[in-house]
């Protein structure tokens, strides 16, 4: 197929798409719409025609969010979600998946890697430099490379090739004779799109979806000698030592500098966590075809959760919540990432003031044009209007003036209702996050420290094996990677605070037994570290 009809299909599509969301907007809120139909009608909402307040509205959604937001409540919703985790760690095809990655760093790797790290929209290629714990990781070089529309309608090798002509022009910047000489440049491979794992460094090319066409007449092929023989027509001597996920690259990051990670978790757009887990615990049918003597050596396997996908039927739901819910493309499927992430707080909070406009007269009855569509309130917008401290609110009051056209200014009763709908949001966010990484914690404090001769959740069965026997080894590290865990203000912090309170009802006396730690850079970083324990474990057999 042609390129030009390749971009005429996708702006079909995306017209579809609009015409789709439009036509769900007026189902929904069809008196968003009255104003087209009747113009002399006199406007349902008016000074007479509220039924409640602002302040009486924003009391009433204040008390929906926080009400599950009890310690006991929280524990409960924990327990409820560990043995969901539970029947998943079993036979499920869709989450708690067994990676390639059973080694963790023990901190003493050294050496120079390239570190390619592939997302949605960036392609970025490092040089990364490591020196031991103690010392600090080095990015030696870095340069990053916008995915466009035109890069993601790459077919084929085409696709590859764009990826090594950007490595070769990285290493040819740097200067020195990396990739160019008689023993091949170790690199690793942060790659955000599902592939068909075969080994730690190896998968198949699967669908890749999110607009991208490289899969196109590459499904099947392994993804890494794709892109070495795309370096090696520029002549670079490289080999793929490591293929890993967002998620798997956060956790190896932060264990090469703390020893105590056992887990990561990405919150941003989306989310997902991973953990160091025990082999025996998971299921065998989950681990596929694993290379001979794989289970000899590999004890413990950083597990990819998808946690996203949990919490249905246990984490209360808004009206809000459901609007989005039954309006989304998969509804149910990822309950807990439709109400903690980046891509969903904002519509949250655009849902709410929608009722809010039509209720209880926010902007004085009258919606913005452009807040009618769906998705349109980004959480940009929300993370702003939540650090606005001021009395006045002027900021805040630009920035709603800038991204969206009022009929008439917003009163600073208007701004203050927003701003204590954005902390309500946001701190549900942090309390449903907490209560999903407690049970994660509570899971593998069961397997690894067994406290009695059967688990209270596997309905009788023996008691596993302790891995480590170290009672301070319950105190963990998460490695935390993404724009709402940090870099929306506060947020990480509210989520330490919930944290801190779980796992003191969990084990009394206990003081910050879970922490959150920043991962900065840590698809590179992860990437680089990934390389160094495959390349030290290889050495050692």
């Amino acid at each position: 197929m042609s390129a030009p009809l390749v971009k005429v299909l996708h702006r079909l599509q995306e017209l579809f798409q609009n015409v789709m969301s439009a036509l769900e907007t007026m189902v929904l809120f069809p008196y968003l719409f009255r104003g087209f139909s009747h113009r002399r009608r006199k406007p349902f909402l008016g000074a007479h025609w509220r039924r409640c307040s602002l302040d009486d509205f924003a009391d009433e959604v204040d008390t929906l969010f926080s009400s599950p937001l009890s310690t006991s409540k929280m524990v409960d919703m924990s327990d409820k979600i560990r043995a969901q985790f539970r029947d998943c760690l079993q036979n499920s095809p869709c989450c708690m998946l067994p990676s390639y990655t059973h080694a963790l760093p023990s901190g003493s790797e050294k050496g120079t890697y390239l570190a390619l790290d592939v997302g949605g929209s960036t392609f970025r290629v490092a040089l990364v430099e490591l020196s031991g714990r103690g010392k600090e990781m080095r990015i030696v070089k870095v340069s990053s490379s916008y995915i466009d529309n035109s890069v993601k309608l790459l077919e084929g090798i085409q696709f590859f090739d764009w990826m090594a002509e950007r490595i070769a022009t990285m290493l040819k910047d740097v200067g020195a004779d990396y990739g160019r000489g008689e023993e091949p440049l170790s690199m690793g491979l942060s790659w955000s799109f599902p592939i068909d794992q075969t080994s730690v460094s190896s998968g198949l090319v699967i669908h890749m979806g999110k607009g991208f066409h490289c899969s196109n007449g590459t499904v099947g092929q392994e993804l890494g000698q794709l892109l070495i023989d795309s370096c090696k027509k520029r002549s670079l001597n490289v080999d793929m030592a490591a293929i890993v996920n967002d998620s798997s690259a956060a956790l190896l990051s932060r264990a090469y500098v703390d020893p105590k990670t056992r887990m990561s978790l990405i919150l941003g757009t989306g989310t997902n966590m991973a953990i160091h887990f025990p082999v025996h615990e998971i299921g065998q049918d989950k681990f596929g075809v694993r290379p001979e003597g794989w289970f000899e050596y590999a004890k413990h396997v950083i597990i990819n959760t998808e946690m996203s996908m949990f919490g249905g039927g246990v984490l209360p739901m808004t009206r809000w919540d459901d609007i989005l819910n039954r309006t989304h493309l998969r509804p149910d499927y990822q309950p807990l990432e439709y109400m903690i992430t980046g891509r969903y707080l904002g519509e949250i909070v655009r849902l709410i003031i929608v009722e809010a406009v039509e209720t209880a007269g926010l902007f004085r009855g009258e919606l913005p044009h452009s807040m009618r569509e769906p998705y349109s309130f980004d959480t940009s917008i929300v993370a702003f209007l939540e650090e606005d401290s001021s009395i006045s609110l002027a900021a805040s009051a630009a920035l709603l003036q800038k991204e969206h056209t009022f009929p008439s200014y917003p009163s600073v009763e208007d701004l203050r209702f927003l701003r204590r709908i954005c902390q309500v949001t946001s701190r549900r966010a942090a309390a449903y996050l907490a209560t999903g990484i407690h049970s994660m914690w509570c899971l593998r404090n069961e397997v690894e420290f067994p406290t009695s001769t059967t688990d209270p959740l596997s309905k009788g069965s023996p008691a596993v094996t302790v891995v480590e026997s170290d009672e301070s080894a319950k105190n963990v590290s998460i490695a935390c990677d993404g724009t709402v865990i940090n870099k929306y203000p506060g947020f990480r912090d509210t989520c330490q605070s919930y944290l801190d309170q779980l796992s003191a009802h969990s084990h009394p006396g206990s003081v910050s037994a879970i922490r959150l730690a920043p991962a900065p850079e840590a698809a590179i970083l992860g990437a680089a570290v990934a390389v160094a324990v495959a390349v030290a474990e290889k050495e050692m057999r």
